[in-house]
C-alpha cells in the first residue's frame, strides 16, 4: 500500500467570523492510500486550537508512512490503533481513516455507509452565520432561506440583535454558537430572551475548562440543550460531559475519523447525550465520511463545503436542507 499527503488552501466565500477569530481561508490536509492499482482518498481541516496545523499534519503523515503502507488496508483497526497511539495530529488520522474508507468501499463495491451497516439518511443540515452587524447577519440569514435550521456564531456585544434579526427574517430553527465566548453572567443575562426567540440549543458557551459554568447555566429553568464542542474531542472526553451538558458535538478532525466517531456516538447514547455531527470548513470529501454516518445524529452541521468560494470535490447531494451521501461506491466523490 501507498500512501502519499499534501495540503490544500480552500478560499471561501464570504469572510467568516467567530468568536475568537476571522478567516477568508481553510487550510486542508489530503491523503491518498493506493494498493492494487486502486486509490481512495480523505480530508481533514486541522483543529487550530489543538495546536495542530496542515504543516505538522503532513508532517505527521510523512513520518507514520512506512509503518502504514507495510498494511493490510483492510486493517482498519490496526491501522488506526498504530497512527493514533499518541493522540495527536487528529486532522491527519482522519484524513488517512476516510481514505482507508474509500478504499475498502471502493474495492467492494458499495458506499460507506452500506459497509458500516447505517443508512443513507440523515436529519437536516444547519447553516451557519458567522458574526457580522445586525444588518448583515439578516442579509445572511435572507441568503440562508433555503435551510431549516441555521447556526448563529454568537459572542460579541450584538449578540441579542442580530437573533432577533434572524428570527424576524427567518423562521428556521435557532440554534447558537459561542466558541466559547460567553461568562456564565452574560449566559444569565441573554437566557430569557434566547427563550423568547426560541433558541433550540446553545453550543459551547464558555471556555471547555470551565466546567462550573455549564453546570451553572444548566441549573436554570428553560435552558436548552447545552453542546460540548471544544470540550470534546474523542472517546476518551465523552464520558465526562454527561457530567455537566447535553450533548456532545463529533467531528471527525477532532475525533480522528469516521471510526473513533461511531464509537463516541454509541458512548453517548449510553451515557444518555445527545449528538451533534459537525464539521470544520472544509471540502466535500472531508465532509462525506461525517455525511455517511449522520443518520446516527440528532443534529447535523456539515455546511462547511457550502462555505467555499470553489469546491474541488463533488458527489454529496444536497436535498432539502440535507446533506447526504453520494450513490457511488466509497464516499462518494471525486474531483471535480
Amino acid at each position: 500500500m501507498e500512501l502519499r499527503a499534501e495540503t490544500a488552501d480552500l478560499a471561501l466565500a464570504e469572510d467568516f467570523a467567530i468568536a475568537r477569530m476571522t478567516r477568508t481561508a481553510s487550510q486542508v490536509v489530503r491523503v491518498e492510500v493506493e494498493h492494487d492499482g486502486l486509490v481512495g482518498r480523505g480530508e481533514a481541516a486541522p483543529i487550530y486550537y489543538r495546536g495542530e496545523t496542515a504543516a505538522s499534519a503532513l508532517a505527521f503523515l510523512e513520518d507514520l508512512a512506512p509503518e502504514v503502507e507495510e498494511g493490510d488496508p483492510f486493517a482498519l483497526e490496526r491501522i488506526g490503533a498504530a497512527v493514533g497511539r499518541e493522540g495527536r495530529e487528529a486532522a491527519a488520522r482522519a484524513a488517512l481513516d476516510g481514505a482507508l474508507h474509500d478504499w475498502v468501499g471502493r474495492r467492494l463495491g458499495v458506499p460507506v455507509w452500506r459497509l458500516l451497516g447505517l443508512e443513507p439518511d440523515a436529519p437536516p443540515t444547519s447553516y451557519t452565520i458567522g458574526i457580522d452587524s445586525p444588518d448583515g447577519t439578516r442579509d445572511r440569514a435572507r441568503r440562508a432561506g433555503a435551510f431549516s435550521a441555521l447556526k448563529v456564531k454568537v459572542g460579541g456585544a450584538e449578540d441579542l440583535e442580530r437573533l432577533a434579526a434572524v428570527r424576524e427574517e427567518s423562521g428556521a430553527a435557532i440554534r447558537v454558537d459561542a466558541n466559547e465566548g460567553w461568562t456564565l453572567e452574560s449566559a444569565r443575562e441573554l437566557l430569557p430572551s434566547l427563550v423568547e426567540i426560541g433558541v433550540e440549543l446553545i453550543e459551547q458557551p464558555f471556555p471547555a475548562a470551565d466546567m462550573d459554568s455549564f453546570r451553572g447555566l444548566r441549573e436554570l429553568s428553560q435552558c436548552p440543550p447545552i453542546v460540548v464542542d471544544e470540550g470534546c474531542h474523542d472517546l476518551r472526553d465523552v464520558a465526562a460531559v454527561a457530567g455537566y451538558a447535553d450533548a456532545i458535538n463529533v467531528k471527525l478532525a477532532k475525533a480522528g475519523g469516521p471510526r473513533e466517531a461511531v464509537r463516541m456516538i454509541h458512548a453517548a447514547r449510553a451515557l444518555g447525550l445527545a449528538v451533534m455531527i459537525g464539521c470544520m470548513v472544509e471540502s466535500q470529501l472531508a465532509i462525506a465520511p461525517a455525511a455517511h454516518i449522520a443518520s446516527l445524529a440528532d443534529w447535523v452541521d456539515l455546511d462547511g463545503h457550502l462555505l467555499l468560494a470553489d469546491e474541488p470535490f463533488i458527489g454529496l447531494r444536497l436535498e432539502d436542507g440535507h446533506v447526504l451521501p453520494g450513490d457511488g461506491p466509497g464516499l462518494g466523490v471525486e474531483a471535480a
